[in-house]
């Protein structure tokens, strides 16, 4: 193995020159790689010697570019739920192939995806987005390794040498980001109101007191089944869900599968709506008027935004102030909120049970600002208090 300069004349008669790297592969084959830079081609023939040596080269003549790699990974998602293919065929489509499809898997370092990540930013993707798109790409790279189509997934250095950043940009994401009673969470008053005006339309109302005093996601109230109540221990059972196009699926996480209390009133509103609502072989408990799966589009438009504006709940604009989403926050601070003040005083734990999050941390990062604090001056004088005596 070795490093030589080469100089050249152009057809131009322009002088070139470039730094070769000569070796032989696993498999004995001779090949050369040029540089521009001598550096770069130092730094190269240290890293193809120790690669060889592991049997884990790959030359550039053999690799495949990032646009099959991508598409390899995006067949090996067939059995994942359409929601989920179409937004990775996004990812896909729209970031990563018009930018490094090119690109071949052996050429793409850390640098050329720190750049990638740089030239989304500044075409105007937003930084979740940003983050989608880098997880898409981390995946392809994890599915080309397994193949042996490349030998380590750069997105991983790119995460590991940026991590401290990256961990406080998320401390700075998570305290920028709390949902604000009020503005993203319906107050008890708003709530209140609300309940008063679905007397008014008979139609949404067993759906959105259910979203109330359930918490559940709106593709879980799409998805709820009669066989998932059960009337006499009082509570519901997540089973499945129904997705934006309309199929049936798993819920989103192991999580999501659970049990929820009914309060009384509830119960007595889902009975009474039994009677009355549309069936159909699906069991649905809240269907469309043929028995089907009800489209999110038709209860935000026809449900939860004429109610609101009926009921007052609007923006300066006029507009109804929150969505459906909203009233899973709600339920989620009833659940935070203490006893005196209306709410149930749930730890922590039994909140992320409620909800159906996959972590703890989840919930915590997410409302753990709505916990209630006492007075700390307080119990640390009790607390001193007691020691003492003791």
């Amino acid at each position: 193995m070795a490093v030589n300069k080469r100089i050249w004349q152009n057809q131009d008669g322009s002088p070139g020159e470039a730094w070769v790297v000569s070796y032989r592969d696993q498999g004995g084959t001779r090949r050369t790689k040029n540089f521009d830079r001598k550096r770069d081609a130092d730094a190269f023939e240290n890293t193809v010697n120790v690669d060889v040596r592991r049997g884990l080269h790959i030359p550039d003549s053999q690799s495949i570019l990032v646009s099959e790699a991508a598409r390899q990974w995006q067949d090996s998602t067939a059995g994942l739920e359409q929601s989920t293919r179409s937004q990775y065929r996004q990812h896909i489509d729209l970031h990563i192939i018009p930018f490094i499809g090119a690109t071949k898997l052996s050429q793409l370092t850390v640098p050329a995806v720190r750049a990638f990540e740089d030239k989304l930013v500044k075409e105007g993707r937003s930084s979740a987005m940003v983050r989608k798109i880098l997880t898409s790409l981390g995946s392809i790279l994890a599915d080309a390794q397994e193949r042996g189509l490349v030998v380590q997934n750069v997105l991983r250095g790119l995460r590991s040498n940026r991590r401290g950043k990256d961990r406080s940009k998320a401390i700075d994401r998570r305290r920028k980001g709390k949902l604000k009673i009020g503005v993203d969470i319906p107050t008890p008053d708003e709530i209140r109101t609300l309940i008063a005006a679905l007397d008014q339309h008979p139609r949404w109302r067993p759906l959105l007191l259910t979203a109330i005093f359930t918490g559940l996601r709106a593709s879980e109230l799409r998805g709820l089944r009669w066989a998932d109540l059960d009337f006499k221990r009082g509570e519901l059972r997540v089973h499945q869900r129904a997705d934006r196009y309309n199929k049936i699926g798993s819920p989103k996480s192991d999580a999501g599968e659970r049990t929820v209390p009914l309060a009384p009133m509830l119960i007595n509103v889902l009975r009474t709506w039994k009677l009355a609502r549309p069936k159909g072989d699906l069991d649905l408990v809240f269907p469309n008027g043929e028995g089907g799966i009800e489209d999110y589009s038709n209860i935000a438009k026809r449900g939860v935004r004429p109610i609101m504006i009926a009921a007052g709940i609007v923006t300066k604009s006029g507009k109804a102030k929150y969505s459906l989403h909203s009233l899973r926050h709600f339920y989620a601070s009833w659940c935070i909120n203490r006893r005196v003040d209306g709410g149930l005083e749930l730890p922590l734990k039994v909140v992320q049970s409620r909800l159906g999050h996959a972590s703890i941390q989840m919930t915590a990062d997410r409302y753990g600002h709505l916990f209630p604090r006492g007075d700390d001056g307080a119990e640390l004088a009790a607390a001193e208090k007691a020691f003492l005596r003791s």
